[in-house]
């Protein structure tokens, strides 16, 4: 077996054993998603993991590349199972994520957002100044509550001052709104593509299981590899930050 060869044998036991082959009920699909099905089972359409295996390897480098340039990545995924590796990924690599909540035009009106992370930051500074002792208990009780509901939104992309370079999506029917935002300003999408999925809208299609959260880390971690590849901090990165993402 190739050297080219083995890392791939590799990489298709972890997809297998992450269950990352299977896609929705045959009765949810996108007859779009046909190419990347390789077989029906159990009323379960199967996923090709060897188009899987090319797809990784397409964004991955993608990725490796914008990354070494300086570009920015934004990580998307609100769905349950995608919120607490999505976070993780961000914070190993150093980029920014949305996991709670899609507010409309966090891209194509990023200038109303920034004003909201303003307000953030402002009520933040306040919390810590000696004045806010002094406000009386029902306002400044207002202010906390207007605070963590900024911060439960915005945390993520309060340090995101201009749009990402490029952006991670996991589950693209449920972010169809963050998906279509990106589209309209041509910043490419790499995204997980499930059998209900349109994969047509997204430059770099990852077909896989966007339900399961050990395909849903699987995935990102390969992605965050490449990443702290771009960036030089592999080696030092990987140990911690790596296992985070993928367990």
């Amino acid at each position: 077996m190739s050297e080219a060869t083995q890392p791939n044998v590799e990489l298709m036991t972890e997809l297998l054993e992450a269950g990352v082959h299977y896609g929705h009920q045959t009765k949810r699909w996108n007859p779009k998603m046909r190419n990347y099905i390789l077989e029906e089972k159990n009323s379960i359409y199967i996923i090709d993991l060897a188009l899987t295996i090319e797809q990784i390897q397409q964004a991955t480098q993608f990725l490796r590349d914008l990354v070494r340039g300086g570009g920015k990545v934004l990580f998307v995924g609100t769905k349950k199972q995608a919120q607490g590796a999505i976070a993780e990924a961000a914070e190993a690599t150093g980029h920014f994520y949305v996991n709670q909540r899609w507010l409309g035009g966090t891209l194509t009106n990023l200038t109303t957002i920034r004003r909201s992370v303003g307000r953030l930051k402002e009520i933040q500074s306040l919390e810590k100044s000696p004045a806010f002792a002094k406000i009386n208990k029902a306002e400044a009780s207002s202010i906390r509550r207007e605070g963590a509901k900024l911060l439960h939104n915005l945390g993520g992309i309060s340090e995101m001052a201009k749009l990402p370079d490029v952006m991670v999506v996991i589950d693209t029917v449920r972010e169809e709104i963050a998906v279509a935002e990106a589209n309209r300003l041509g910043i490419p999408v790499i995204a997980i593509v499930d059998t209900n999925s349109n994969p047509d809208k997204i430059q770099y299609p990852i077909a896989g299981n966007d339900d399961a959260i050990r395909s849903i880390r699987i995935v990102l971690s390969k992605l965050v590899e490449a990443i702290l590849e771009g960036k030089g901090t592999h080696a030092k990165a990987r140990p911690s930050e790596l296992a985070a993402v993928a367990e």
